[in-house]
Order: C-alpha cells, then structure tokens, then sequence
C-alpha cells in the first residue's frame, strides 16, 4: 500500500487566490510570477533516497525519473470569472495554485524513466493545486487539497478520472506537493486526454492535522469533494467537465476507489456519472485477506510492521483499539510510535525506528488478537471492509500482482467474489512476479487503453 520516496513542492508555485468582482463570480488572479523548478535534486539528503526492502526496485527507478524529469513550471493563468457556490459548504473550491506545466515530450519521458509505458500519451499537462472544503471524520468542517491535472489540448469539456492514492506517511508525499510517485496515474491519464482529480486526503499535501490513515469514510467524503472542488476550478479555467468519471485508485487508492464507486452510484453527487471502475492492488478484505497474509508470510515483514503501526495508531484515534500504546506495542516502541506519524517523518525513517517483524512490534496479547478480533480493533477493521460487497451498474476490473507481497493478490480474489455474489463479473486481471509498486506501473497504461474503448462505445473488452 505504500509508494516511493516524497519530494518537496518543486520551484515556488504561483499562489492563484479568487478575487471577488461581482456577486457570485470569482476570478483567478496570479499572485507571483512565473517561477522554474531547478533540474537536479543533488541537496537531497541521503536517508530521502533510501527504500524498504519491498520496494527497493521500484524507488530505484523513481530516483531515475527524477533525475531525469524536466524542470516543473507553474503556468500563467488569464483571468477566468469562476461561478463558485455561495454557501461555504462541502466541495466549495478556496483556492488554485498552478502547480506544473509540461508538454508532450516532458511527460512521455517523465514516465518512460519510471519504467511507465507511455504510448498512451497524447498531450502535455498541466497541474493545479486545489484547496477545499470537506469534513473531518467527525463530520467537523476542514479543509484538504488535492491536485487537478488538465490535458493540454484535446476536447474543451471533459471526462473526469477520480484517481485515489496509496499509502502514503510524508505530507509531501501527496499527489499536489508530490514530484515521483503520486503523480504517475494523474499523469499519464490526463496526457491521454482526461481532467484527473487526484485528492491527497485528509492530513497530507497542504491540509491540516493528522491523517487518518484507512479510514474509508473519510477518505471518501474528501474524495468526493475534491470532484466538486475540480468541477468548479476546471469550468473557471475553460475545460468544464461532462460528468462522466472513471474510478481508478492504487493500493490504500483502490480499496477507496471502490468505495468512491458505490457512493457515486447511489447518488452521492448528480452532477456526477460513474462509467467504470479499474482499482489497482487495494487491500479490500483486511479480515479475510491482508491480516491472514500478514501472519502467514504473504505480507513480507518490513512492510507488514509499517503497514500494522500506522494502521494502528491511526484507527486508535477513531476506535478504542488500546487505552495506552503498551497494551498493543513492545517497548521500546510504545514509547515513540505514534509520534512517528506525525505527517513530518518519512517512511524510510519511520521503518529504521522500528524492528523486523510484526511479532517483535506487537505484545503477544495483542498479537493473538489480530488473528481474533475484538472491541475496538474490530469495530476498526469491520468499518474498512466490505467495499467490494455492492452491486455496480458499470464495468469493474481488479488489477492485482501474484508477486505482490505488501497487498496479497487474495485481496483482489475476495473482491471479485463479493462482486459476483450481487451478481457482476469483475474480472482479476493478474500482473505475474511484479512487486506491489510494480503492478501499477504495468496496469496504469491498459487502465487507460481500457477507459479509452469505454469512452467510445466499445464492446471489445480485452485486457490489453
């Protein structure tokens, strides 16, 4: 569920606020100039560029991709009147900042160097960071960001790819701060000619407070705002939307796609169409799938230690999973754990500060518990599950990886078979021997082959 290695907002962005001119019209005003990234990223410290042992593959080729990407720009932006909603409410759009601006030749080579196939590719790019009104697990008013990316050229009005992301511990790992990782999907499905609304969640990118990490719910009302934040910025910057949206997400992202997908269908948002559903390695069935894989070895341990102290100090926020860190983590772990997700450590130097293997993090009762759930850890687990068990009214394919050791392709299995139950054929589409980060990049460009056929009409339904 996790990606690679974060960096920082490249160059200094302009900041684009709305400047009130007549009732109910906003307008884009750019408030600094144009700026340019630097080429290189040489300063880095050396920890930023060290990877877990799951993932060492794949954070090789993001440090390629970056030493190879070209210098983001922030676009200039006319002034653009903007029809904003009068009331502050869910989804009200507070702010744009243009983010990045490339063409053709830039993005192709940003992802051909991320080992990314990019003969999907028909357009340049340009991003924007969205800011937004949504909700706190709580039902609290807050704000979250997110980032919009917009084809350069191509039709005027849109479809629209709600595209979720996976784990993620850094802020600054989130799709609009993020400069590997977090911007792939976003990239290549825009450059294939599709708005992408990419939320970073509650917690990272520029949004405040911690992040609540696998709270579906969450996840989703932040997600679906984001749509209604882009809806309004991509209308204001002449790329209006036509409602139709495809649903793709990776890892944590695909069990939130899925989730994003039923609430769409039962009339979440009417200006929105759901049109297919293409999640990527989601961890669907924590009960069934991921903790058994945990325990029995299909969750390799580094991974499955990261993944079990983020998910609980996170869920013991919202659930009463343990009254005090001693009763589920060992010492010395106990002691700091929780302060390591704080939004501000990386992963890999969250993963130095912890041990080897999920036995040696966990107290043997709490330890005994996973495989029997109780109170607080159940209710936590229970609240995550169950985002496969629906009926969609739009095609549904579950890419997955055999070789996938952070997210068992038995998550993607137990899917399919909630799906079939309520009577729809998903197919389990399997990437072989690639590794968690791995299945994305090989699925990412048939996802957009796939959408491609949806979009016009096709009924040829093949996986290529």
């Amino acid at each position: 569920m996790t990606q690679t290695t974060p960096g920082t907002t490249p160059g200094q962005a302009p900041t684009t606020t709305p400047r009130t001119t007549t009732p109910g019209t906003t307008t884009f005003r750019t408030t600094t100039s144009r700026t340019k990234a630097a080429r290189t990223r040489a300063g880095r410290s050396v920890r930023h560029r060290r990877a877990r042992q799951s993932l060492a593959a794949a954070t090789a080729a993001a440090v390629t991709a970056l030493a190879a990407a070209p210098a983001f720009a922030a676009s200039e932006l006319r002034p653009v009147p903007v029809q904003v909603q009068q009331a502050a409410g869910r989804g009200t759009l507070l702010g744009v900042t243009p983010v990045a601006d490339l063409n053709r030749t830039e993005v192709a080579a940003f992802l051909t160097n991320a080992g990314i196939d990019a003969s999907t590719v028909r357009h340049g790019v340009r991003g924007y960071r969205l800011t937004y009104r949504t909700l706190t697990p709580q039902g609290a008013p807050t704000t979250a960001t997110g980032l919009l990316v917009l084809p350069k050229g191509g039709e005027r009005r849109l479809d629209l790819v709600a595209d979720t992301h996976g784990t993620m511990v850094h802020r600054d790992y989130a799709p609009s701060v993020a400069e590997d990782f977090g911007l792939y999907a976003p990239y290549l499905h825009a450059a294939a000619g599709r708005a992408v609304a990419a939320p970073d969640y509650l917690g990272l990118g520029k949004g405040p407070g911690l992040h609540p990490y696998m709270d579906t719910a969450s996840s989703v009302s932040a997600s679906l705002d984001m749509l209604r934040a882009s809806r309004t910025a991509a209308s204001g910057l002449g790329r209006p939307l036509t409602g139709d949206v495809y649903g793709t997400g990776f890892s944590q992202g695909g069990q939130v796609s899925m989730a994003l997908g039923r609430a769409l269908t039962r009339g979440a948002d009417r200006h929105f169409r759901l049109r297919a559903l293409a999640p990527v390695a989601g961890p669907y069935d924590l009960r069934g799938a991921e903790i058994p894989g945990l325990l029995d070895g299909r969750v390799n341990d580094i991974s499955g230690v990261f993944y079990m102290a983020y998910f609980l100090t996170a869920q013991n926020r919202l659930h009463p999973v343990y009254a005090d860190p001693a009763e589920a983590f060992r010492q010395p772990y106990a002691g700091y754990v929780e302060q390591l997700f704080d939004t501000r450590h990386t992963e890999e130097d969250i993963v130095t500060k912890l041990p080897g293997s999920v036995k040696e993090l966990l107290t043997d009762d709490f330890y005994q518990r996973l495989s029997h759930p109780t109170g607080g850890l159940l209710a936590a687990l229970k609240a995550q599950d169950g985002t496969c068990d629906w009926k969609p009214d739009v095609p549904v394919r579950l890419h997955t990886a055999a070789g996938d050791t952070d997210v068992p392709i038995a998550n993607s299995v137990s899917c399919a078979a909630d799906l079939a139950r309520n009577g729809v054929t998903a197919p389990v589409v399997d990437h072989g021997k690639a590794d968690h980060n791995g299945s994305f990049k090989l699925a990412g460009p048939q996802i957009v082959r796939w959408f491609d056929r949806l979009a016009k009409g096709s009924t040829h339904d093949s996986h290529g």
